[in-house]
């Protein structure tokens, strides 16, 4: 099996390549910003028609919230006709696709976990962006497999986790937002369920949910990171409205992952767990 993997050096792009030699009968590219610029779409073509994959994992996009909102176009180009492109190729190739997108699809304002049915409705640029990805790869009528996930975080890139880590290290206090509220997501847990579904018997199509499972905040989180990690450093709970950004973010982001977990019996670890794991490989 050829498996195509876009953003090849991102968060979960690097997972994945991690875990790729535990299925030594399939047959990789990674591709890079460089090797397939998901800004060009000539260039999408000219690497998938060169290497012809059985897969496509697009894990690959354009994921600066704040700056998306005065990048506009850029985000659409990525998030949305790059997938297009991708998905159409796709189609008419008879190969396959899985597409990582986001909770931010979401307006972020339910109190109970999100299924894959709730209506879309984002309220950033980052998130039209996705969303509309999203609706090119269903358009396309391509066999595809598009997997939501949330507060993604890795031993590879700059997130979350990391940030804690530098600025508890460099400070004596900080304040960290506890009223948006959802389940982190170790980029690593999501790229063995997309080998899992990718080398499994069965594949379905559809929209899927996946991240962590478990209910904190962006607060609860950080407290957890500092204790795992043994850090001395005092953490304030902040409201979203003492820390603007150019975008909204989601006030509410937990992910019901049933769907996920029933069809293609894909194991979710608990968060702490997770993040136990990572920051032992950190």
């Amino acid at each position: 099996m050829k498996i195509l993997v876009t953003g090849g050096n991102g968060q979960l792009g690097s997972e994945i390549k991690d875990l790729s030699g535990s299925y030594p009968n399939s047959e990789f590219l990674f591709t890079s910003r460089a090797e397939m610029p998901l800004d060009n779409l000539d260039a999408i073509d000219n690497a998938l028609q060169s290497f012809q994959p059985d897969v496509v994992i697009n894990a690959g996009a354009y994921t600066t919230v704040d700056k998306a909102e005065s990048e506009p176009e850029l985000a659409d180009k990525v998030n949305h006709l790059a997938v297009a492109q991708i998905a159409k190729w796709v189609k008419a190739n008879n190969s396959k696709l899985i597409h990582v997108s986001t909770d931010y699809v979401f307006q972020g304002d339910s109190n109970v976990p999100l299924k894959e049915g709730e209506p879309t409705n984002p309220i950033n640029i980052y998130g039209a962006t996705k969303q509309k990805g999203e609706q090119a790869i269903v358009d396309s009528e391509a066999e595809a497999i598009i997997i939501r996930t949330a507060w993604v975080y890795s031993t590879y890139g700059a997130n979350f986790v990391k940030t804690m880590i530098r600025l508890m290290t460099e400070r004596d206090e900080i304040s960290v937002i506890s009223d948006q509220i959802g389940s982190p997501t170790y980029a690593r847990d999501l790229a063995k369920a997309i080998l899992q579904i990718v080398h499994g018997a069965k594949w379905t199509n559809g929209i899927y949910h996946f991240s962590n499972e478990g209910e904190i905040s962006w607060y609860d989180f950080a407290i957890a990171i500092r204790d795992l990690s043994s850090l001395d450093c005092k953490i304030n709970a902040i409201p979203t409205e003492q820390y603007p950004t150019p975008a909204k973010r989601p006030k509410f982001s937990l992910l019901d992952k049933t769907k996920i977990k029933e069809t293609f019996d894909v194991e979710i670890p608990f968060w702490k767990n997770s993040l136990t794991s990572m920051l032992n490989h950190l």
